[in-house]
């Protein structure tokens, strides 16, 4: 595999999740991260648009990490918000809220934003943002139980993973970025870290 970023060999490269999903497309890019995780109020202005949300956050969660940062240290910072009809889905707060989201967004289009953050001390914080359109099946109710029921979907904006089942049946459309669904849109990340000095 090419090296993408001989520039920043030898830098600590922190990455603020502890998402197994992040961590794994950290490595598939070649990059070898510490991950680290803290609590952080993620609440927003609320004047603020839906896709907006994530850009938001994910600076953030930058700021909130900027007493870790030594020179020459690469932060990276993301957020993923689910958005129908306006209206932010944020992870569900338990099995009822996720089986209600599913059911909202069963047979819809709805909106993913992912924004991805690079900070360094030296350039300060640096942010895309990348949306996508996704497609539902209509969802059997018995099946969103079940789905619920594996607790796979309570750690995710909009109650759903696209690379567990539901993606496997219950995406039936993607307009853009399978990544930028599953959490973190790669090629922004690449274009920051390619801009980072």
């Amino acid at each position: 595999m090419p090296h993408l970023y001989p520039h920043l060999n030898g830098r600590r490269i922190v990455l603020a999740s502890q998402s197994p999903r992040r961590r794994e497309l950290m490595s598939m890019l070649g990059l070898d991260v510490e991950c680290m995780a803290r609590e952080i109020d993620e609440s927003w202005p609320a004047e603020m648009e839906g896709v907006d949300v994530a850009a938001y956050v994910a600076g953030v969660k930058a700021e909130a990490y900027l007493d870790v940062l030594a020179p020459g240290d690469v932060l990276i910072t993301g957020d993923t918000v689910v958005v129908l009809d306006g209206k932010v889905l944020e992870k569900p707060d338990n099995a009822t809220h996720a089986c209600d989201m599913l059911r909202a967004l069963s047979g819809q289009t709805h909106t993913v934003a992912s924004a991805v953050a690079v900070t360094t001390l030296e350039g300060g914080t640096q942010c895309l943002l990348d949306l996508c359109q996704v497609t539902f099946n209509e969802l059997d109710d018995t099946f969103i139980h079940e789905y619920v029921a594996t607790g796979l979907p309570m750690d995710k904006a909009g109650a759903y993973g696209v690379q567990d089942v539901m993606g496997l049946v219950g995406v039936v459309k993607l307009e853009g970025s399978f990544y930028t669904v599953m959490g973190m849109p790669t090629h922004k990340l690449h274009e920051l870290l390619l801009a980072t000095s």
